[in-house]
């Protein structure tokens, strides 16, 4: 018995096109809703966090010197950037980018972490 693959033909070229533009279309509606969540979110997404764990893992990751590399001077000029975090949410966001940026493979409660140690040393947001 003899099997054949599915070929790219013009007949299913739009299924295809179709079925594409839609996983686009899905992630791009999760994307501006997680972005949405996180602007809504208070300082309440860092309760319970490990605030030590968070401690350890910016000395570990030797996060203070690559903002200071990065923006000169202690590097405080990181934090608060003109319009840029203004909600718990948006600094959890931001944690999460540098996570995935630089390859840390931290879990979501490490990132919860870390983001709860910046708001308590550094931004001060409120429920």
């Amino acid at each position: 018995m003899h099997r054949t693959t599915p070929q790219t033909t013009a007949t299913n070229r739009p299924r295809q096109t179709a079925l594409w533009t839609a996983g686009l279309t899905a992630m791009a509606l999760g994307a501006a809703f997680s972005a949405g969540q996180a602007r809504a979110q208070g300082a309440g997404i860092f309760k319970g966090a490990d605030l030590k764990l968070g401690e350890q893992l910016i000395a570990q990751h030797q996060c203070t010197q690559c903002h200071t590399q990065k923006m000169g001077g202690n590097g405080a000029a990181m934090y608060r950037p003109q319009g840029r975090i203004n909600t718990a949410g948006l600094l959890r966001g931001m944690v999460e980018q540098c996570n995935a940026t630089l390859n840390f493979q931290m879990f979501p409660e490490d990132v919860t972490a870390v983001a709860a140690v910046l708001n308590r040393d550094h931004y001060h947001f409120k429920d």
